[in-house]
């Protein structure tokens, strides 16, 4: 059985790092000092988001990821305003395991397989954010949660992998920053539509909200931010109590020590 990945997220606006409920931001800290503390702290990867850089037009940098990457030890995803494949080879370049795109892959699919050609599938993560309609399905919205798509997430899922995605990052809107648990039923829908991973993200405010995504979904990870960043739940911690629920998860580094 492969192991649960336990995967912090840090939203960077303006070089720092920020949070909170449904995209109403505070500013949380530095994200390369962060980054240093959940490397140390048994986070199996981190996921940086320019949360800005899709509404404001704005390339990612790569020397956020030149940074991240001098500095840790495990993967990590840079996403956040790619729009060509140049922009993720060179996020790449500086250091990134992984890109995730989100707007640019819903108005041009084929940006997916350009940079899976480039990189590889498994470098690439098909970010979506996707929100409940009345009638119970999931819809994609993109531009940072503020633009409704039409397209249905689970359909987009399968086309973003078909396309060239090895991965999904995926967030419910809904969810996001509520600390209300994870949306188990969105979850079970993409990661039984789908060959890849999926990273399930937006709810989580407790340990059984872990362990109810790792048992009641297909998910390969759980995606948090807040109850990290704010130190409600150690990771080390977080991952004895899964263990002891017999859920697969890899060892922290104080654990192996």
């Amino acid at each position: 059985m492969l192991a649960k990945r336990i995967i912090p997220c840090l939203d960077v606006k303006d070089g720092r790092v920020v949070k909170g409920r449904r995209f109403d931001l505070r500013d949380t800290g530095d994200p390369v000092a962060l980054a240093t503390r959940y490397d140390r702290g048994g986070a199996d990867e981190l996921v940086f988001l320019d949360i800005t850089a899709s509404p404001e037009r704005r390339a990612t940098a790569a020397e956020l990821a030149a940074r991240v990457a001098e500095e840790l030890t495990i993967p990590f995803c840079v996403g956040g305003g790619i729009t060509a494949a140049d922009d993720a080879v060179a996020i790449l370049r500086a250091g990134a395991d992984k890109v995730a795109v989100n707007t640019a892959a819903v108005r041009r699919p084929a940006i997916l397989g350009e940079i899976a050609a480039r990189a590889g599938s498994q470098a690439v993560v098909i970010a979506i954010d996707a929100a409940r309609q009345a009638d119970g399905r999931y819809e994609a919205v993109i531009e940072g949660g503020r633009v409704p798509t039409g397209l249905d997430a689970v359909d987009w899922a399968r086309g973003a992998v078909a396309a060239g995605a090895g991965e999904i990052l995926l967030t419910s809107i809904d969810r996001d920053g509520t600390r209300d648990g994870f949306e188990l039923e969105l979850t079970r829908l993409v990661t039984a539509a789908v060959g890849v991973p999926v990273i399930a993200s937006g709810g989580a405010g407790t340990a059984a909200h872990f362990t109810a995504l790792f048992t009641g979904t297909g998910a390969d990870a759980g995606l948090a931010a807040s109850i990290f960043h704010e130190g409600e739940i150690a990771i080390v911690d977080l991952k004895a109590e899964l263990g002891g629920l017999g859920i697969a998860v890899r060892p922290s580094a104080e654990a192996l020590s």
